[in-house]
């Protein structure tokens, strides 16, 4: 792991592989870079996974807003050279918001899951009930909601509990619950139509019966991007019961 120094704090980051293209990683709220090492199993060259904010052992003490987010992006792709990008959920949001400031830093971006885009969570009880779980120290608590987070179809898996008591052991605590509250009323970008400026090859997905994930934003930003591509898969979760189809389709986009 390596720590990089930024304004008011420090991010972690993991390289793997060696070569050209670098592509950085971005995980989703509650999420880590483990969780999202298997998206970049398939992908060639250097792949880099970072660690936003309150997570692994990055931190930051300016005030939580998706803007900041993906200036910690921007960051970790800088040090690194990063040409392609991928987010996940919280970091897709991220990633849209670096690139409606800049819309040609990357060659190639991935948005796995998009959570939102220009309108806040619909329901910002569910953040606000994380960050309630993770100010108590409740790590029982905090992995029923982590865990009823994923897809309907995997709940009932033990692999699915066992993260989710592990996340939550990892993420119980002030610095989270802070996050999650700073959360709850923003979007990750202030109008959708910015991004028709992004004018690369983007590869969009998506998946059936996800309550936190809507198939429908996924579809909304792959039409708002001008060279999209989306894949949807269906109710059983893309990385839980498509892992495979997932790495080689993530793979073969990045590897153009």
């Amino acid at each position: 792991m390596t720590l990089l120094d930024v304004p008011g704090g420090r991010l972690e980051y993991l390289t793997v592989g060696a070569g050209q293209p670098v592509t950085v990683f971005a995980h989703g709220l509650g999420g880590s870079i483990p969780d999202t090492r298997p998206l970049g199993s398939g992908v060639r060259g250097t792949k880099v996974f970072c660690h936003f904010r309150d997570h692994g052992a990055s931190a930051v003490t300016a005030p939580v807003s998706y803007a900041e987010l993906a200036g910690e992006l921007r960051a970790v792709a800088d040090a690194v050279g990063a040409t392609r990008a991928l987010g996940v959920s919280l970091g897709a949001g991220a990633l849209c918001r670096l690139l409606v400031q800049t819309p040609d830093r990357f060659e190639r971006v991935v948005f796995f899951l998009p959570a939102l885009l220009d309108r806040a969570p619909e329901d910002p009880a569910r953040l606000l009930a994380l960050a309630e779980r993770a100010a108590a120290g409740d790590r029982c608590g905090l992995a029923e909601l982590l865990l009823a987070e994923q897809p309907k179809a995997v709940r009932g898996l033990l692999e699915a509990r066992r993260w989710a008591r592990a996340r939550a052991a990892a993420l119980a605590g002030p610095a989270f619950a802070r996050l999650c509250r700073g959360l709850a009323g923003q979007a990750a970008v202030p109008d959708r139509a910015l991004l028709a400026r992004v004018d690369v090859p983007a590869l969009v997905i998506g998946q059936e019966g996800d309550d936190v994930h809507p198939v429908e934003v996924a579809r909304a930003l792959a039409a708002v991007l001008p060279r999209a591509e989306l894949r949807v898969f269906g109710e059983g979760g893309a990385l839980w019961a498509h892992r495979r189809e997932l790495r080689d389709l993530v793979g073969g986009f990045l590897a153009e």
